[in-house]
């Protein structure tokens, strides 16, 4: 099964393949969100494996065997780029928003927002041409969402 979804870090087929691909870059930018500080924690995980399970309709074992994967394949450098580019080459301009809230769900798993993570949000935000103000924006939602003040993470 690990192979399975490791293979979809690496396809270059379309059609079905395309949608795996996607789930699978998208999982590896969370992971990066929640490496950020050198550890992915107990509520960053369990964000990742809810927000995967929510947004792409999976099982909790498809989350579960995704993260898995995601984490096997961002171990040693930072190889978000890639990732990023998956996105821009399978998801229109105006269908990229998504990504931008699950990564800010990720950053908020444990109630606060460090420096890095921020970084990293407004880094990726720019490579998928999202605007600071809809990245903003995507923030207050899951700031909401996640019962969070508005300043949370804010100097």
């Amino acid at each position: 099964m690990l192979n399975r979804i490791r293979a979809l870090f690496d396809s270059t087929d379309t059609g079905e393949t395309d949608n795996h691909t996607l789930q699978a870059a998208a999982a590896a930018l969370l992971v990066e969100a929640a490496r950020t500080d050198d550890t992915i924690s107990g509520p960053e995980r369990d964000r990742i494996i809810e927000v995967t399970r929510r947004h792409f309709g999976l099982t909790e074992d498809e989350a579960r065997d995704l993260l898995t994967a995601a984490v096997f394949d961002t171990e040693g450098a930072s190889p978000y780029y890639r990732y990023v580019s998956v996105i821009m080459d399978r998801c229109p301009p105006n269908k990229r928003l998504w990504i931008i809230e699950m990564l800010w769900e990720v950053a908020y798993a444990d109630g606060q927002l460090n420096d890095l993570e921020a970084n990293l949000l407004r880094r990726i935000g720019g490579l998928l041409h999202v605007s600071d103000i809809e990245r903003g924006e995507a923030r207050k939602r899951v700031l909401e969402r996640l019962g969070l003040p508005e300043d949370t993470g804010l100097p």
